[in-house]
């Protein structure tokens, strides 16, 4: 059974810091692209974040610059540094696991966790 469990959200001031962590299990970990992306109510979910089994690493471009994408294959867990952080970062932030082959695609989520930027 696969999870993937985020947690570190929370209520931040403009200009503060948070560390998302999103545990996985059930997956063999490090041959999975691993994603953040974020959804506000009446919106489609978008990408924030991703990096591949290699390490790349691909970012909005609204966060260029203020977010980091990490991964750490041993604890099977991605993290989102998020720094300089604003109001329009406000959202439910998801965790997303992705492989793709010729066989299909192995797609999972997270339940999500909430990130309010507000003074």
């Amino acid at each position: 059974q696969v999870q993937l469990v985020e947690s570190g959200g929370g209520l931040v001031q403009p200009g503060g810091s948070l560390r998302l962590s999103c545990a996985a299990s059930g997956i063999i970990f490090s041959i999975f692209t691993m994603g953040w992306y974020r959804q506000v109510p009446g919106k489609q979910r978008e990408l924030v974040a991703t990096i591949t089994s290699g390490g790349s690493t691909n970012y909005q471009d609204s966060v260029k610059g203020r977010f980091t994408i990490s991964r750490d294959n041993v604890k099977k867990t991605v993290y989102l540094q998020m720094t300089s952080l604003k109001p329009e970062d406000t959202a439910v932030y998801y965790c997303n696991a992705i492989k793709s082959n010729l066989a299909g695609t192995l797609n999972y989520w997270g339940q999500g966790t909430q990130v309010t930027v507000s003074s």
